[in-house]
């Protein structure tokens, strides 16, 4: 049973995760035959779409778009990158920078929840250095309950941050990225533009689905 779940953990953690690295170093090969790069390309729709006041910038932190300081981050690989991953990625940032500019409410609601959240990751980290007293608490009266109320605030604000995220992103790639880039990419190239947004995705629903079973796991230690 132990081996069972140690191999279904892997499969969910470790499998999309590679699988997604695999998916998008298959198709960083350069493109002579693309007219930009991805930052180009991100300039270019953002110009186009109307999408007045966001920046697109460098970043060694990963590919994201920023709501608070209105700015699609794209690593170097992808900014100056002319090929189909850089190209899809950006693509697929300008579309959470179109869901910004539209008001898309799943947007708003996560920009909002990841406030939340970081307040209740600090929480999480108390829990976690306080693990010995929190175990003599639960056997005072009322004990379990306190602490399992703390438990679901900061784990579980976290979960729903990660499954808030997961429209957000099917959004983005699949009814924003992907249409825009049927107009840029040739059609013989779209079958991997697909794969790329899908395996970003991928690993989203890995993140939202360890972050449950980080909450499943500490409700089931509390009740001990």
């Amino acid at each position: 049973m132990v081996i069972v779940l140690i191999v279904l953990a892997l499969a969910i953690f470790v499998l999309p995760n590679l699988w997604a690295k695999w998916v998008l170093k298959r198709h960083t090969r350069g493109r002579d035959d693309y007219p930009g790069t991805g930052a180009e390309l991100a300039e270019h729709l953002l110009r186009r779409l109307g999408v007045d006041g966001v920046k697109v910038e460098r970043s060694e932190f990963g590919d994201h778009y920023d709501p608070e300081s209105r700015c699609v981050r794209l690593t170097p690989d992808h900014y100056d990158g002319r090929s189909l991953t850089a190209v899809t990625v950006a693509a697929h940032e300008v579309g959470h920078a179109i869901q910004h500019h539209e008001g898309y409410a799943p947007l708003l609601a996560r920009s909002r929840l990841v406030q939340v959240a970081q307040k209740a990751e600090k929480l999480g980290a108390i829990l976690m250095m306080a693990a010995p007293f929190l175990f003599v608490l639960t056997r005072l009266p009322g004990g379990l309950a306190a602490v399992i109320a703390m438990a679901v605030i900061s784990f579980g604000t976290a979960a729903l941050v990660h499954l808030v995220t997961l429209p957000v992103e099917f959004d983005a790639s699949f009814n924003r990225a992907l249409p825009l880039l049927k107009e840029y990419v040739p059609p013989y190239d779209m079958p991997g533009a697909r794969h790329v947004l899908t395996a970003c995705a991928f690993t989203y629903v890995a993140a939202s689905l360890a972050s449950v079973m980080n909450l499943g796991r500490w409700l089931v230690i509390l009740r001990r």
